[in-house]
């Protein structure tokens, strides 16, 4: 039989064709495969703060780098403050649809809640629980719960999400604001519906005569909080599972890589110097203070730029501050330089160094300048900031006057030697200047005592020495001793 003959360019064509298509193909069911996809924990304890914010954006990076990865949240928080959880929603929102889980264990309460409903879908540990997002703020009285204006925003936000994942709005709405009574409706057909006591009050009669039943599900003045078979009851969770594990399998993964995101040394550590923030202010504004009240600079300094520059640094860190407060925050501690070096005493350039400082630390706590009157907890959060800095800085001159007075003078001066072993003491070398002076002569300081100076005393100009005090230029003195050719000085008491 005679054989046609086949180009070999045609056989190489057709077996790199074939290569191709079996590559597609593997590549495309292994995309729809569950075996071996990635699954990312991220845990979300402890205090909602900026911190968290900034850890949860880092591990979403993370996670979002196989665009079929799986993430879930590992929920464990009584809550923190509204602009961290507005932040982590936000960053939650980012993750492509259905790739996000949050797995309640054993609590979201407060702004845990809002941090759970922004994942695609929520499941819960057995006994845990989820609710209670009323706004609240510490006052003088203890805790108190925001009005209509700051529950608004919030309560939008929750109704977008629940609109979003198809959860039952009255019942998300109902965590937030407790003048929210919600009905449980059933209907002949078995429709199962919920509502606020308005929205039934504005059903149509024939709407209301085909309810079966009418069951109050949360009362008039009380906030929703659900445990994970109520949460299941009510179509908010999908399941209850004791674990991640446990979880995953419900889901039909059989082969998955589990990888959990931790905090880093570097994410803990600001979040621990953000909740210490309020003594490392204290210190660092104290040792400033301390400073322009001695001469040079030595370590109360040192370490009050130390502490400030700690405080700035996690705030830099979380993304709250930005080059703008770092200026202002080098400004002032420049403005303080001069005033120790330059212009000796506490006048203008000190005084304003220290506002600089304080505006520079409380625009650091927060993301924005001017508070947004569309945002209501915005001016509530510059308040907090405020009260929380200025209070750091009355403690630090309360702090600085009682090292001044009190520390100091116990601080053995550390000069270098060589040193004389013997004292002084019973010598004795009277100058004209102390002869003309006595104790009890009163005068003026014509200079500032740190803790020597030039005073006027008896309408003549001396060289004096106080006795570990630091006197203000002008202030009234009073001469106490006479020693050899010093005159020494404190300060006179008015009568």
């Amino acid at each position: 039989m005679h054989r046609i003959p086949v180009p070999r360019t045609r056989v190489i064509f057709f077996l790199c064709l074939a290569l191709l298509c079996v590559g597609w193909f593997s590549a495309h069911l292994s995309a729809q495969d569950p075996a071996g996809q990635k699954v990312f924990v991220i845990p979300v304890s402890g205090t909602v703060d900026p911190g968290m914010a900034a850890f949860i954006e880092r591990a979403r990076q993370e996670a979002t780098q196989d665009p079929q990865s799986l993430a879930i949240l590992e929920i464990n928080t009584f809550g923190g403050r509204v602009d961290s959880a507005l932040q982590i929603v936000d960053t939650m929102l980012k993750f492509p649809e259905d790739q996000t889980i949050a797995y309640v264990s054993p609590k979201a309460i407060s702004a845990g809640a809002l941090i759970a409903l922004s994942c695609s879908d929520l499941a819960m540990a057995p006994g845990s629980t989820i609710g209670d997002v009323a706004p609240i703020m510490q006052s003088s009285e203890g805790p108190r719960e925001l009005g209509e204006k700051f529950q608004s925003p919030i309560r939008a936000k929750f109704r977008a999400l629940a609109e979003r994942n198809g959860y039952p709005v009255p019942l998300v709405e109902a965590m937030v604001t407790k003048e929210k009574e919600v009905f449980e409706l059933k209907t002949a057909d078995g429709t199962t519906r919920y509502m606020d006591a308005q929205q039934y009050a504005d059903l149509p009669e024939d709407e209301k005569d085909a309810v079966v039943t009418r069951r109050t599900i949360v009362e008039e003045g009380e906030l929703l909080t659900m445990h994970d078979t109520e949460a299941r009851a009510y179509g908010m969770s999908m399941m209850t599972a004791g674990s991640i594990e446990d979880l995953l399998a419900r889901l039909g993964m059989e082969e998955y890589e589990l990888t959990r995101i931790e905090e880093t040394w570097s994410e803990a550590l600001v979040r621990l110097i953000d909740g210490i923030a309020p003594i490392l202010m204290m210190i660092g504004l104290a040792g400033l203070y301390i400073e322009i009240k001695s001469p040079g600079f030595g370590v109360p300094g040192a370490v009050g730029v130390l502490c400030l520059a700690l405080v700035f640094l996690s705030q830099y860190l979380v993304g709250l501050a930005n080059y703008t407060e770092f200026f202002i925050l080098v400004a002032g501690i420049i403005l303080l330089g001069v005033e120790v070096f330059v212009l000796p005493g506490f006048g203008l350039s000190g005084f304003a160094g220290m506002v600089l400082i304080v505006v520079g630390i409380i625009l650091a706590m927060q993301d924005f300048v001017v508070p947004d009157p569309s945002i209501p907890w915005q001016k509530d959060l510059l308040i907090e900031n405020a009260v929380r800095v200025l209070g750091a800085y009355v403690a630090a001159v309360i702090a600085g006057l009682l090292f001044i007075r009190y520390v100091m003078p116990r601080i053995p001066s550390s000069r270098e030697g060589p040193y004389l072993a013997a004292s002084l003491e019973g010598a004795h070398a009277d100058s004209r200047e102390t002869q003309m002076v006595s104790a009890g002569d009163t005068g003026v300081a014509l200079s500032y005592l740190r803790p020597s100076g030039k005073a006027e005393i008896n309408d003549e100009m001396f060289d004096v020495i106080t006795e570990n005090q630091f006197l203000d230029k002008g202030t009234p003195i009073r001469v106490i001793d006479i020693r050899g050719n010093r005159i020494v000085v404190d300060k006179k008491e008015q009568a």
